[in-house]
């Protein structure tokens, strides 16, 4: 049944309704996919049940349980705070993302990051500053630190890291971009594709100059795009690219999600929560760099009074739930979105395991215990 719903998926309608979850044992091999029992709409007489899985890698932190990794001022206390919060989720591998800011800023960030000895930090996520200055593609980033691509900045930006930079989000349309490109890629750094107001030859010149990643795709763009072609559907037709998503129900509405992940295929599918120092708070107003931003009663993370978002305060096991419920996978199909495939993207290994209690009448995945 698992097989015959994996092919339901990739080849039906987007209004197709999800096929039954394969039957399975109550507890699955750290080593394996969970097992899964119950329909891929909700069995609500299923039981919850107990799954062991790889612990979880998230390409884009930007803060988390009340710290902004943005913040100038960040101490390795609050770094370490930030960490174990994180943990929590099942998160034991992660990149804390630097947005666009001034040099001055990005390198007392990145000194106190990269500082902070912990195993789940596996590098930095540098997004921007060579991003697209327009309102929307730009999002909540800084339109005043927005610059062009330039291989002398990149080169002191990740000399204040250490040399831990390991991904870099850019927009292919922006003044030296694709020098850039090439000079992360032969220097070992992953580029992905993200708040860009590029076309689909320069999508293309980038991924010929070695980018692998689309960025959040289907945001970070403009709010109104031509029916086609667009940058979202040349990023979805190019398979030497592979896709992260926001799986938070506001980012992409549920629909979209199942579209677009069996346009990239979940083989090329990786979770990330963008989650910023809302994440595990209560509703109220937090900073992401230099703006204040407020997390509504609804998990809505925005700057007030502006359409765009900014941010999240997702979960990792909840993006995992959600992602479940919006496209009818199973379980075992979607957890690797969110361990096995960041960390092959990165060239490292999940850590850990996670036991958690997979209900599948709620979607819900409730951490119980990390070992990372």
């Amino acid at each position: 049944m698992a097989d015959k719903r994996r092919r339901a998926f990739l080849s039906a309608g987007v209004a197709g309704a999800a096929a039954a979850l394969a039957q399975g044992g109550q507890r699955a091999s750290a080593d394996s996919s969970p097992c899964e029992s119950g329909s891929a709409q909700g069995d609500e007489s299923a039981e919850p049940r107990m799954v062991e899985l790889q612990g979880f890698v998230d390409l884009q932190v930007n803060g988390f349980a009340g710290v902004d990794f943005s913040d100038p001022a960040i101490t390795s206390e609050r770094v370490l705070h930030a960490v174990g919060a994180i943990e929590k989720t099942g998160v034991t591998r992660f990149l804390p993302t630097l947005v666009t800011s001034s040099l001055e800023a990005f390198r007392a960030c990145a000194r106190t990051l990269v500082r902070v000895s912990h195993p789940a930090i596996a590098g930095l996520h540098m997004e921007g500053p060579y991003i697209s200055p327009d309102d929307g593609p730009r999002g909540a980033h800084s339109r005043e630190h927005v610059r062009y691509a330039d291989v002398d900045d990149f080169r002191r930006r990740q000399d204040a890291a250490e040399g831990r930079i390991r991904l870099v989000t850019l927009a292919p349309e922006v003044p030296g971009a694709l020098r850039v490109i090439e000079h992360l890629v032969a220097s070992g750094v992953k580029v992905a594709i993200g708040h860009t107001a590029g076309v689909g030859p320069q999508i293309q010149d980038a991924v010929r100059a070695g980018a692998t990643l689309s960025t959040h795709l289907g945001n970070g763009c403009a709010q109104m795009l031509p029916r086609h072609p667009n940058v979202i559907w040349e990023q979805l037709a190019e398979d030497r690219l592979r896709a992260s998503f926001i799986v938070d129900g506001h980012h992409l509405p549920p629909a979209t999600v199942k579209a677009m992940i069996r346009a990239k295929t979940p083989a090329r599918t990786i979770l990330v929560t963008d989650a910023i120092a809302a994440a595990g708070m209560p509703p109220g107003v937090y900073t992401l760099g230099k703006q204040r931003v407020e997390l509504s009663a609804t998990g809505r993370v925005a700057v007030p009074g502006a359409p765009n978002l900014a941010g999240s305060a997702l979960l990792m096991n909840v993006a995992v739930g959600n992602a479940v419920r919006f496209t009818g996978l199973p379980l075992r199909e979607v957890v690797p979105m969110a361990s096995k495939q960041p960390a092959e993207y990165l060239g490292i290994r999940p850590a850990g395991t996670v036991l958690a209690e997979w209900n599948e009448a709620a979607f819900a995945l409730r951490v119980l215990r990390v070992a990372g």
